[in-house]
């Protein structure tokens, strides 16, 4: 027979538990909606609120890429965020849509990768390829910050949890 005081203190035990990230109960994953896509995009962290940074698409075009002209054309873009800094690697992703904003080809895009001619070093470029690019019509920018996706409470119960930028977009998403 167990004496009263271990029935007393067993719901405190459980609760320190609890407490301390050793339960499964407390571990939960947010995910935001993903924001409107834009040729220029304030870029927003994964509780919506702008980081102060703005993304845009500076041109495109189709062209064949000069290491590997053999696979035909692809888009050629060029990039740039105003307001980031050098301790901060704000990321968004850059789709090639048709002229019903259906994504063709996705990636990412970080604001380190803006290392422009010294006369712009905001700026970047980088190539996206797409199964039809005489389909593409834009190129746009997704407003989410991609940067830091932690760990979700499926791969750490303990530690995982969270706010985490909405799922990447892919060919055929509707943006």
């Amino acid at each position: 027979m167990l004496p009263a005081r271990v029935f007393a203190v067993a719901p405190l035990a459980l609760l320190i538990l609890a407490l301390s990230g050793c339960s499964s109960l407390g571990c939960t994953d947010t995910t935001p909606e993903r924001g409107e896509a834009g040729a220029r995009v304030r870029v927003v962290d994964t509780d919506g609120q702008p980081l102060g940074v703005t993304a845009a698409v500076v041109d495109w075009r189709l062209e064949a890429h000069p290491q590997v002209p053999s696979e035909g054309d692809r888009i050629h873009f060029h990039f740039r965020f105003d307001g980031a800094d050098e301790y901060s690697d704000p990321a968004v992703d850059t789709c090639a849509v048709d002229k019903e904003r259906v994504a063709l080809g996705c990636q990412t895009v970080y604001s380190s990768q803006a290392f422009g001619p010294a006369d712009d070093p905001l700026t970047g470029d980088d190539w996206l390829a797409v199964e039809h690019p005489e389909q593409v019509a834009e190129v746009l920018l997704i407003p989410n910050d991609q940067s830091y996706n932690g760990r979700t409470c499926d791969v750490d119960i303990k530690d995982g949890g969270g706010m985490h930028p909405p799922e990447p977009p892919s060919r055929g998403d509707q943006l």
